[in-house]
């Protein structure tokens, strides 16, 4: 297995340059700075990222690519709660394939990643490894206090509660007064002329 150390430097190659490895897979062990590509793509999810972690290989065979990497980093995103900055420690694993040609994909699984490059046959990824780290973003985020904590934000007129309590409140106004009941036993048809 050829072994590279790529320090910083972007990771985009040919399909042309890579069936090279379609005998022996290219180990992959990086640092990248993805920084700018996400922050600024994705400006009010992420915040801030530290330098990334990847490693992983690469193979070629008959046209298509696989890529299997181990990422790793810290980013910084909002509450989901307050919107106050979050530090999100990220560990994870995926495989991708890349098709040089659209006719490749029928030999594939539908659980597998399949992406059908464009016609200048290039695999880039800085973008592969940082649309992963958008997808492993939990759809809550909390910092350490929020979740210890049950206080929610509130404002002018405005609070968050939470799911329990709302179901709580819905509970409760379909409580009907006892004496609005017997009054509603007196005009039965008007449950049905309110749609007018």
């Amino acid at each position: 297995m050829k072994r590279v150390a790529l320090g910083g430097s972007t990771m985009k190659w040919s399909l042309n340059e890579l069936q090279r490895y379609q005998d022996e897979p290219l180990q992959l062990d990086s640092t990248l700075d993805l920084s700018a590509l996400l922050t600024e793509r994705f400006p009010e999810d992420i915040l801030a990222v530290k330098p990334v972690k990847i490693s992983g290989y690469l193979s070629y065979d008959k046209g298509d690519v696989m890529v299997t990497l181990k990422v790793e980093t810290t980013i910084t995103v909002p509450s989901s709660r307050s919107l106050r900055p979050v530090d999100l420690p990220l560990s994870f694993k995926y495989t991708e394939f890349y098709l040089g040609d659209a006719e490749h994909v029928k030999k594939y699984e539908d659980s597998d990643t399949v992406i059908v490059l464009d016609d200048d046959k290039m695999i880039d990824l800085d973008e592969a490894v940082a649309e992963n780290i958008v997808l492993q973003i939990p759809m809550q985020v909390l910092s350490k206090e929020e979740q210890q904590s049950n206080e929610f934000p509130a404002g002018n007129g405005w609070e968050v509660i939470s799911e329990e309590e709302y179901v709580a409140n819905e509970t409760e106004s379909k409580k009907v007064d006892p004496r609005l009941a017997k009054l509603k036993e007196l005009f039965p048809d008007q449950d049905s002329n309110n749609d007018d």
